[in-house]
């Protein structure tokens, strides 16, 4: 019961964590499978296609590939970052359980 509370208390975070995990892994380079909506329906321009290649490329250091693949890689990155340190700010040090 408690790692119920604890993984639904500290989704946001465990989602950010693993996603950016994935995305240092996975090699930008390969093609891959694709969530993305417009891209299933056929059309093949979509705002955000791109990013998670982005942020891959960013994790290898390749900035120029980074921005090749989606120029909003970097703010994306420094967002989610952003986001994960505020999240487990509030998780380890606010929160009294």
């Amino acid at each position: 019961m408690k790692l119920k509370k604890l993984f639904t208390d500290n989704f946001e975070l465990i989602f950010w964590v693993s996603a950016m995990i994935a995305l240092a892994f996975s090699d930008p380079a390969k093609p891959h499978f694709t969530l993305c909506p417009l891209k299933l329906m056929g059309i093949t321009w979509c705002p955000g296609c791109g990013l998670g290649h982005s942020i891959s490329y960013l994790f290898r250091g390749e900035f120029r590939s980074s921005f090749h693949a989606h120029w909003l890689g970097v703010p994306a990155l420094i967002i989610i970052f952003y986001r994960m340190l505020v999240l487990f700010w509030q998780t380890a040090i606010f929160k009294k359980t």
